[in-house]
């Protein structure tokens, strides 16, 4: 679909349609929320094809008719269906290095570049009709029912020996790779397969948020559930008890591993598979979202030669992503960096990574005490759940490692506390902590549909009960210098933005994720604190006098400067 603008400008300069019925169409399109190209369309005040052949001219790209076009199946299939269908593309054509994609939105440069890098050939771009484009797309439509039918032919529910031969025939192989890849190039982080009582759904979970794809007949479980559990190595006749796996799969020049879970439920079996692009690169400080001021504390505690960095959050805020990031920086020839992690997530080169494995005592606390013969200069511990791994992270901070760990807590006031409720002693917690940064993850505003807008009152009101609005105006003045305009502290005239909405991000109006964060940086004060037992209260009240940003604060302040919604930043700080 052509973007607003362009079709207005096309719709001037071809004089397409009179100025009443555009009028009309106007009005009509917002009072049904719909697009203005579908109402005109719809009610033929233009012709689609026409509109489009103008906008081909308009756009200098070459117009391409797909109705009756004869597209060859291992074209086609450079992009799979549910790619295809989500960014309203098509592959109809190659010519050497080239492929010939077919669109309705020829400047969705994104899709371009990203079926560029997943391609490994050069697109030549052309324009088509969403008439001509959805016959194309159908064809995928036929090829995945097509599977499914002969998965149904098959019979009904299949055990014992036959689960093997299920599990290798094509039909169920071509539906789970399409399941895998539509996950992929969609950006899911995870995959749920869940049995119903006469279905199967699919679920991915894209920017943290659970998102129904797709449903699937019941005849395709067993089979499919054998074939994720052979891929996995897995025992595939067993089904009353949970397992765990992984295995890994090339997509185009794109190394992904999946990390399988299965567990029995009340209608066969669920399977979660969480998404890792192994050969993906730490991001940088900035790329994660680090306001100036907080990224200043952490460069300057991670450059420190000894003590503990404690990164903070519930599971999925993003912890593992930060310390891995951490782990980028400080990953130099001359250190000897040792990690010990439940599951290792991603490999980094010159990174010493163990994986623990608890049925033959290979725990965090058993790893650790081997890491400190190793020589390491810096360890990171996945993660910290009991006192023993608590009191031997401590005592290699203090004899001179740095060391990296999370610890789940809501805030990072509350983590030192927690820790001497471990039974660490107070005065060991105090001396051997650099920094606590506490996280969560939120969704960034899809670029191609953010616009400007006030909050009405039920936000305002919402924000005002956790959040002193006064002090907003001075909150984002501190923090945004770069051209801020003070509209004052009325959280109802402060210019926000939000998503509306678009093919590129779904209809979700979100794109991406980013981090939001809250630094304790320790001093003297708080070591005296800490020693004296001081509360989670305390360790606040004084952290918010010496200038601590909180998360809620983070997430205003990217609010403010258009990364983020107040609703997301709400949704995610609820305690």
């Amino acid at each position: 679909m052509l973007l607003p603008k362009t079709l207005k400008l096309i719709l001037k300069k071809y004089k397409l349609g009179d100025a009443d019925s555009l009028k009309t169409a106007e009005a009509k399109a917002a009072k049904m929320n719909k697009d203005l190209e579908e109402v005109l369309i719809a009610d033929g005040v233009v012709n689609e094809t026409d509109l489009y052949e103008k906008a081909a001219d308009y756009l200098e790209i070459p117009y391409i008719s797909l109705k009756g076009k004869e597209i060859k199946k291992e074209i086609l299939n450079l992009i799979p269906g549910p790619v295809a269908g989500t960014h309203q593309v098509v592959a109809f054509d190659t010519d050497k290095d080239e492929v010939k994609l077919a669109m309705t939105d020829p400047t969705d440069i994104q899709t371009i570049e990203f079926l560029r890098r997943k391609t490994g050939l050069e697109p030549k771009v052309f324009i088509t009709s969403p008439g001509d484009l959805k016959e194309a797309l159908h064809r995928y439509h036929a090829e995945l029912e097509d599977d499914l039918r002969i998965v149904q032919d098959g019979g009904n529910e299949v055990n014992g020996g036959d689960l093997k031969k299920a599990a290798e025939e094509v039909p169920t192989i071509n539906i789970v790779n399409t399941v895998l890849e539509h996950a992929v190039y969609e950006g899911a982080s995870d995959i749920h397969i869940e049995p119903a009582e006469k279905e199967l759904s699919v679920r991915y979970r894209i920017d943290g948020i659970l998102k129904p794809v797709m449903t699937l007949p019941k005849n395709v479980q067993s089979g499919l559930i054998a074939r994720i559990k052979i891929l996995a190595n897995l025992k595939i006749d067993e089904h009353m008890v949970p397992q765990d796996g992984r295995f890994k799969i090339q997509l185009q020049d794109e190394k992904l591993a999946f990390r399988v879970s299965i567990i029995p439920v009340y209608d066969g079996e669920k399977i979660v598979l969480r998404l890792l692009h192994e050969t993906t690169k730490p991001l940088t400080l900035d790329q994660l979202g680090f306001l100036d001021a907080p990224r200043k504390i952490l460069e300057t505690a991670i450059k420190k030669p000894h003590g503990m960095i404690l990164v903070t959050g519930p599971t999925g805020s993003g912890k593992t992503t930060t310390l891995y990031s951490v782990l980028g920086i400080l990953n130099q020839p001359g250190v000897n960096i040792c990690t010990i992690e439940d599951p290792i997530e991603y490999r980094m080169p010159g990174v010493n990574q163990s994986q623990i494995n608890a049925k033959v005592g290979f725990t965090f606390a058993a790893g650790l005490r081997s890491f400190l013969r190793q020589d390491p200069n810096i360890i990171m511990v996945g993660e910290i759940r009991d006192q023993e791994t608590a009191e031997i992270a401590i005592h290699a901070a203090m004899t001179g490692h740095l060391v990296l760990s999370t610890l789940h807590t809501n805030n990072a006031p509350t983590t030192l506390p927690r820790l001497v409720d471990m039974g660490v002693a107070p005065f060991l917690v105090a001396y051997t902590t650099n920094i606590v940064m506490a996280q969560r993850l939120v969704r960034k505003i899809c670029t191609y549909c953010k616009k400007e807008y006030k909050l009405d009152k039920t936000v305002g009101n919402e924000l005002g009960r956790v959040f002193d609005v006064k002090k907003i105006s001075s909150l984002f003045k501190d923090n945004i210098p770069k051209n801020y305009k003070d509209e004052g502290s009325d959280v109802e005239k402060i210019t926000f933005y939000k998503g509306e909405g678009c093919n590129r991000c779904g209809q979700t109006g979100y794109k991406g994720r980013m981090g939001i964060y809250e630094i304790l940086e320790m001093d003297e004060e708080l070591i005296k604190m800490i020693n004296a037992h001081g509360t989670a209260d305390d360790i606040k009240k004084y952290a918010r006098e010496k200038g601590m940003i909180t998360m809620l604060e983070d997430g205003l302040i990217k609010a403010k400067m258009g990364i983020t919604t107040i609703s997301e930043v709400l949704r995610v700080t609820k305690e």
